[in-house]
């Protein structure tokens, strides 16, 4: 899977330590709509100071299963639905030594997505963050991820 980046550990994005899978592209869907520059979106520093690698799929969950502490993987950083199918090939791959949650932050408003979210239903055991970032936003506490989110239209959904 490529990827800029694994965070092994991370305790930030949802309510279990997870491993952090940090996926490769964005079409800037929310800075496009909200009329405002890339640079304002807190993962824009990633596009421009980290190379894409391409990880083995079962490498990443070795390390997840090595590690006693994580409890979720979660897909981010970036849009992970622009890499849809390497990222459901991994689900598949993850789904046949562990059945804990996976994680996935989209900005994709979840009517946009049904295809891809009938797919992922089949995976079992998948929660989605779903909703664009709105500058200026209300923050709200979310109770399916456990976490404060930084617009009042996103939210977390086990699908």
């Amino acid at each position: 899977m490529k990827l800029r980046g694994i965070v092994a550990e991370d305790f930030l994005n949802y309510k279990k330590p997870s491993m952090f899978l940090i996926t490769s592209y964005c079409d800037w869907k929310c800075c496009e709509e909200a009329g405002i520059p890339h640079s304002v979106c807190q993962n824009e520093p990633m596009v421009n100071d980290t190379k894409i690698v391409d990880f083995k799929d079962k490498h990443i969950i070795q390390s997840y299963l090595d590690n006693d502490i994580t409890k979720a993987i979660v897909f981010g950083g970036l849009e992970p639905m622009l890499q849809f199918e390497e990222m459901r090939e991994f689900i598949k791959e993850f789904r046949k030594v562990s059945n804990d949650d996976v994680v996935i932050y989209t900005g994709y408003n979840k009517e946009e997505i049904l295809p891809e979210i009938d797919e992922l239903k089949k995976l079992g055991n998948i929660i989605v963050k779903f909703g664009r970032f709105v500058p200026n936003d209300e923050s709200h506490f979310d109770d399916v991820l456990g976490i404060t989110l930084c617009s009042l239209n996103q939210y977390g959904e086990r699908i």
